[in-house]
């Protein structure tokens, strides 16, 4: 529900109770001034902001990888190719192959 701003200050109290259900937008000249909600959505928005303000995940690799270029790295972290295991895409060229038909 909507309000201006004079009716808001006279039925203040009903502005809070139908918070409960749906938040409450006042307007000051048809212009939103503000939103009054209720206390569990105002819970809920400050963990919604405390997360967006927490680094994702890839600008925390971001800056792992600035920290070892600034510390001589090449290009990061430098991961020789793997060599201790078989590697079907490169070790069997035939691997991805049809198998030949059943045997009759």
């Amino acid at each position: 529900m909507t309000w201006n701003i004079a009716s808001a200050k006279q039925q203040f109290s009903e502005v809070v109770r139908l918070t409960a259900e749906e938040p409450q937008a006042i307007y000051n000249r048809d212009k939103p001034v503000a939103v009054v909600i209720s206390a569990e959505e105002f819970e809920e928005f400050k963990k919604w902001k405390a997360e967006r303000l927490r680094p994702t995940l890839l600008e925390l690799f971001a800056d792992i990888r600035a920290s070892l270029i600034a510390e001589g790295a090449q290009d990061g972290i430098e991961m020789p190719p793997r060599s201790d295991r078989y590697n079907p895409l490169v070790d069997d060229p035939h691997y991805w192959d049809e198998p030949d038909a059943a045997p009759v």
